[in-house]
């Protein structure tokens, strides 16, 4: 989501593997460039969006948890529309749970907010249990 921070980051370690095919903007302002015209953080507007859920694993290696996080922060203070939601799982890495059951309580999730959205208001998820 921050794709600018991320990838100008040397110390994380998937990104400088990630330079040769998405470019390097520590050392070319045209490949910083080509970066910032698509990274979601930096390209948010003053206008209407449409309702947003975004999701994160806090054991993603791929996207940082931060990631979902400050878009979202940024949206809710820089945009308008929404609501502008996150749900963060604290047990999954990136793709969300491994697990059959946890898997499909996720997908639940984002069913009811698209229910919600549509103007269902009792869609509410039912936590599985074991």
């Amino acid at each position: 989501m921050d794709v600018i921070n991320t990838i100008s980051d040397a110390d994380l370690p998937l990104t400088p593997p990630e330079w040769e095919e998405w470019g390097n903007p520590i050392t070319s302002v045209e490949e910083y460039g080509w970066i910032a015209e698509y990274s979601p953080y930096e390209n948010i507007k003053d206008t209407n969006y449409p309702p947003i859920m975004a999701t994160g694993g806090l054991s993603d290696y791929r996207v940082t948890y931060w990631e979902p996080t400050k878009w979202i922060a940024r949206l809710r203070d820089d945009a308008k529309g929404g609501p502008f939601v996150l749900r963060m799982n604290m047990g999954a890495g990136h793709g969300g749970s491994a697990a059959r059951f946890e898997r499909l309580e996720e997908r639940a999730h984002l069913y009811a907010f698209a229910l919600r959205v549509w103007g269902y208001e009792d869609a509410v998820p039912v936590k599985h249990t074991k």
